[in-house]
């Protein structure tokens, strides 16, 4: 094949140690620097950390989900893939997997989006003249700039993406390390009166808590977006996915200890640059702008990362013929899909001009609704349908971590905030009534219900 001519598949260029620096980059990136004061908020005292444990637990079980899934079907797309033969390629499948590309037409772009605020949020502790409407254009361009830095081969990216990584695990191991000298139980422990009184609001706080907690863990799972593109996918995937949630779960627990070590959680909860101010107080105003400027390094890195497997999906499911064509389209030269890549971009530009409270709820609950809980129930249905499927790694305890695992998605549903559950409904509603339409065109499912 000459370079004239369109690459016919991508390559397989990312080992294990790419493929967990991508993971770990996804998952850290400018998350808990821009959540952890929601996150206190939601309960209203350091109580709020049961939230880390209790997202960390339904994080890994689900992670032994995507390992088992992502191993056994290592193709582009993940999800995508998944639930398209989970639920039979052509009955419900070929409807749940055009909602999955749906969604990631929606949901893609507002996880770029909270980055991208993130980004422009800590860009204001460096520049406190830069206003409002500043901070929302300088988030609004910053998708635009990672569509031309990721416009170029894959083997170059993965190269790229240990670079990143070791800005994102210094940023995280500075905060550690400064605080473990001041680490106080008095003020880790200062919980508010009645902080463990078990009633509806205490069920209803925790459920929020944990929705901050899984915005940030998400991405332990980006890898098997970028299956076609990972050496050995059996053993890669199953090692990135797993690693990166135990490693990036320990380091989340030892942020917040010492964040609120230093900042009481009174203060914490108020905090735009909590990270920023923190090592302000303990090294000084120039440890401080340097920390920001490295949080700047850490937001870019995992908005890199995100868009880059995001795009990989809507090029999946065109080649499958379930999604618009234009979309399979490869880069001549490069090999990577780069119709996805700009349009996740641009619209990812025009949601970063939105509110990071609502951008995250919407965001989580559009996932939970239409990929990740019936992905879950579908990991079930596809130990029944194939049971001599080659799957060169088996769920840990089956079947406990996928039970846990669906009962953690509803609940994380049940107490999400009702802006976010109409926007989900929406997608879905919407969603669905596009399939329905083209399908009826078409003479697929559920119209030609015959088909086996």
């Amino acid at each position: 094949m000459t370079l004239a001519n369109p690459p016919s598949q991508l390559r397989r260029e990312l080992g294990l140690l790419q493929a967990t620096a991508l993971a770990i980059t996804d998952m850290v990136g400018i998350g808990p620097y821009i959540t952890i004061p929601l996150f206190l908020a939601t309960m209203g005292g350091p109580q709020a950390m049961l939230g880390w444990l209790v997202g960390a637990l339904l994080a890994f079980c689900d992670g032994l989900v995507w390992s088992e899934l992502g191993a056994a079907l290592p193709k582009a797309g993940g999800s995508y893939n998944y639930l398209r033969e989970a639920y039979g390629p052509h009955r419900m499948g070929r409807w749940l997997s055009f909602l999955m590309v749906w969604q990631i037409m929606f949901s893609a772009p507002l996880s770029v989006a909270s980055g991208s605020i993130g980004f422009a949020g800590y860009l204001r502790f460096l520049l406190p003249h830069l206003g409002p409407w500043g901070v929302r254009l300088v988030a609004a361009a910053f998708p635009l700039l990672l569509v031309v830095l990721l416009y170029r081969r894959i083997g170059t990216i993965g190269n790229l993406s240990l670079v990143l990584v070791t800005g994102v695990l210094g940023g995280c191991l500075w905060i550690v390390v400064a605080g473990l000298p001041h680490l106080s139980a008095a003020r880790l422990f200062d919980f508010p009166p009645q902080a463990f009184h078990l009633n509806w609001i205490f069920f209803a706080g925790l459920g929020h808590a944990t929705l901050y907690a899984l915005y940030d863990y998400f991405g332990y799972y980006n890898v098997c977006y970028l299956a076609e593109e990972i050496r050995d996918p059996g053993r890669t995937i199953p090692r990135a996915i797993l690693f990166s949630i135990l490693t990036v779960g320990v380091l989340y627990v030892l942020m917040t200890c010492s964040f609120l070590s230093v900042i009481p959680w009174r203060e914490a909860i108020h905090s735009p640059f909590i990270a920023s101010a923190y090592i302000e107080i303990l090294e000084g105003p120039t440890a401080g702008r340097l920390m920001t400027a490295l949080l700047l390094w850490i937001a870019f890195s995992s908005v890199f990362s995100l868009l880059l497997g995001y795009s990989r999906i809507p090029y999946a499911a065109a080649l499958d013929g379930n999604f618009f064509p234009i979309f399979g389209r490869l880069h001549p030269k490069g090999g990577f899909p780069y119709v996805s890549l700009i349009t996740l971009g641009v619209i990812a530009s025009v949601f970063s001009l939105g509110n990071l409270g609502e951008v995250i709820g919407s965001l989580i609950a559009t996932r939970v609704l239409i990929q990740y809980l019936p992905q879950t129930i579908g990991f079930f249905l596809l130990r029944a349908r194939a049971p001599d499927l080659a799957r060169p790694f088996r769920m840990w305890l089956y079947p406990v971590p996928g039970m846990i695992s669906v009962l953690g998605w509803i609940y994380v549903l049940g107490t999400a905030a009702r802006k976010s559950l109409i926007f989900a409904a929406a997608v879905f509603a919407i969603g669905t009534i596009a399939y329905m339409l083209r399908a009826r065109v078409r003479r697929e499912w559920p119209f030609q219900p015959s088909i086996q």
